[in-house]
């Protein structure tokens, strides 16, 4: 059988098809621009794509990508002894309540504290996105809502005096809201006869639920009454907003709108991308021979953690107990994630952290939860192990975080007590306001 072969006039007739789609797509493309590109750019392999696309969604593409072989928990991985807990489970938390008690570490109890502490360098900004590390979902639990001071186990909206202005007049618009629904509601139940069961039900659970946000209502504006009633802490207030939108707009280069509530939440996650320098070295070491091995950044989940966020954090997330808020509100502590970690990067991971810990420079475990919690000592070393001994016998096993501090004055335990606040770091900051009270009226005798 004879092939044929192709006749001028088709060769012709492909000739000139070519010729017309690069007529019509060559100015297409020249007329929008980069877009169409963006457009094919997602035919590419990743690699090709990286140039396309920001460093940090680069590099979540990395650590994530798909290894060709079990992950995480499923991948079969032995946990060195140094990474697990000791035999007085205890000691774990004990040693760095230690380290805490040594050195004196202060811890932030909100924004605004933790603000204050990057201010006077104490701690310092990790950046999104390295060749070495991610950040790899911190402040992902951080709301968009007004920024608070957290005093006495209760929050206090900050705003400007715009700000503070406009929240009264929308409570009162949104009280006056609400009492219209209730009156019409009210008015449509007077009308129904008792046989219609399922109306009236409705209509009275539409009225209860009216009246709770009228309440809460109410609630909010004598909150609002009491912080900025008094002139002194109305001026306070007015201070602590006016510095967080200055820190915005340095970190941010530029101003930032603390009204917005898209603005809140980029400052409230970009401040707790923090860390303490002595933890930032240790962390720094750790990515580095991770990703010189596997060319991955290394994904942290989890920095500084001020003790209001904290506390928040807690109430939808049981990994979030209270037995973790003394390390990350210290800015020593930061959490790796292996979840997406072959088994020789854990081992490998792990390995680095076990001699870490040898060497006396952090305290590490591995936990169920897809992550190696790692707390950096301020001097490179561990605490005294007389500072240890007493931990432990500040800590009950099981009960670490309801545990009030041994030594602590019984005022001290009263305040704790009377917040629902017993934890070993929030008794700490009950004490040291006392103390300072304290030193205060002795200046006055």
């Amino acid at each position: 059988m004879k092939l044929r072969k192709p006749s001028f006039l088709s060769l012709g007739k492909l000739v000139f098809v070519i010729v017309i789609a690069a007529l019509v797509l060559v100015p297409a493309w020249k007329r929008r621009g980069s877009g169409n590109l963006r457009g094919l750019a997602a035919l590419l392999p990743a690699s090709a794509r990286a140039a396309e696309i920001n460093p940090w969604t680069a590099a979540v593409e990395k650590v994530k990508q798909d290894r060709g072989e079990p992950i995480g928990k499923q991948a079969k991985s032995e946990t060195p002894s140094q990474l697990r807990h000791y035999s007085d489970t205890r000691r774990f938390l004990a040693t760095q309540v230690a380290e805490v008690n040594e050195h004196h570490v202060a811890t932030p109890q909100d924004f605004v504290e933790l603000a204050r502490m990057i201010n006077r360098g104490e701690l310092v900004q990790v950046q999104p996105a390295t060749e070495n590390y991610i950040l790899f979902g911190v402040g992902g639990s951080a709301d968009s809502g007004p920024f608070t001071r957290f005093e006495n186990g209760k929050s206090i909206k900050l705003y400007n005096e715009a700000g503070l202005r406009q929240e009264y007049e929308r409570l009162a618009g949104s009280t006056t809201g609400f009492e219209k629904q209730i009156a019409t509601a009210q008015q449509q139940l007077a009308l129904l006869k008792r046989r219609d069961r399922s109306q009236r039900a409705k209509l009275q659970t539409q009225i209860a639920g009216l009246q709770k946000e009228v309440k809460g209502n109410r609630e909010d504006k004598a909150q609002l009454d009491r912080s900025y009633g008094n002139a002194a802490t109305r001026k306070s207030l007015f201070s602590d907003y006016e510095s967080l939108q200055q820190l915005g707009a340095k970190l941010f280069g530029g101003a930032l709108d603390l009204s917005e509530p898209s603005a809140r939440r980029q400052l409230k996650v970009r401040l707790l991308g923090s860390i303490r320098p002595e933890a930032l070295k240790v962390l720094e070491e750790i990515a580095a021979s991770y990703h010189e091995k596997f060319d991955r950044p290394l994904p942290l989940t989890s920095l500084v953690r001020p003790d209001e966020y904290q506390l928040d954090l807690s109430k939808t997330n049981p990994n979030a107990t209270r037995i973790e808020t003394p390390p990350h509100s210290t800015g020593l502590a930061f959490d790796i994630l292996y979840h997406y970690m072959s088994a020789a990067e854990q081992a490998q991971v792990m390995s680095e952290l076990a001699q870490l810990k040898d060497e006396g420079r952090i305290e590490v475990l591995r936990e169920n939860r897809d992550h190696y919690h790692v707390f950096a000592f301020v001097g490179g070393a561990r605490p005294r192990e007389e500072f240890i001994s007493t931990a432990l016998g500040e800590v009950r096993p099981g009960k670490a975080e309801k545990t009030t501090p041994k030594g602590t004055d019984s005022r001290t335990a009263k305040v704790a007590k009377s917040h629902g606040v017993q934890s070993l770091r929030e008794a700490h900051h009950a004490q040291k306001k006392a103390a300072a009270k304290g030193k205060g009226q002795s200046a006055k005798k």
